[in-house]
């Protein structure tokens, strides 16, 4: 199974849409900057028929390291998650 990249992405919708490929690169950074941002300001970002972005806290908790069983502390971080749509349309 090969992966989809960000390059080819970029190549697909300018195949498609007819626009140069750097036109095509500045609209995709500037989507996945936005939604990005939004979501750092605490916003969802919901894109109707395909998706919603969100920040999530995880708080700090205690894991083991698997190769000395010692007990380390995991740092409470925020990361952006994203749920799929049910219905794509």
């Amino acid at each position: 199974m090969a992966n989809f990249s960000k390059s080819d992405l970029i190549a697909a919708v300018a195949q498609t849409t007819g626009h140069k490929k750097k036109d095509v690169e500045e609209m995709v950074f500037a989507v996945f900057a936005t939604i990005r941002e939004e979501a750092e300001a605490g916003q969802t970002v919901n894109i109707t028929g395909f998706g919603r972005f969100a920040m999530k806290d995880t708080p700090a908790r205690e894991g083991r390291n698997p190769r000395t069983g010692e007990t380390v502390q995991i740092a409470a971080k925020r990361v952006l998650k994203f749920k799929p749509s049910k219905s794509a349309t």
